[in-house]
């Protein structure tokens, strides 16, 4: 990657993880859209289409691995705010890895 967001080109976290988080985020300042969104549990919902065998958000607009976006970037989960692209536990990397896209290198930012 050039310098940049590697997420503008990537968006395998979008179709590889669970995105779930305290309901209260549909009432929160960001408002996550609560048609968006599925109940995993009594006080935890799941952005919808992560929590099936093969997840991909709803709001990922764009194919992994190419140009994408987030239709509600501004209104996403905590998980969504939180997640890093070049987080120590190496996230990420799993992610692409099973979208067969090749692991980011090391942060460009804090080299």
């Amino acid at each position: 990657m050039s310098g940049g967001n590697p997420c503008l080109n990537c968006g395998a976290c979008c179709a590889f993880f669970r995105v779930s988080f305290y309901w209260g985020e549909v009432h929160s300042d960001f408002a996550v859209p609560e048609p968006l969104t599925e109940p995993v549990s009594f006080t935890r919902l799941a952005m919808r289409g992560t929590n099936q065998p093969s997840p991909r958000c709803v709001a990922l607009e764009g194919e992994v691995g190419g140009c994408v976006s987030c239709s509600i970037y501004e209104n996403r989960p905590g998980p969504c705010r939180d997640f890093e692209a070049y987080d120590a536990e190496g996230a990420c990397n799993r992610a692409r890895a099973a979208h067969g896209l090749p692991p980011l290198e090391d942060n460009p930012v804090a080299a």
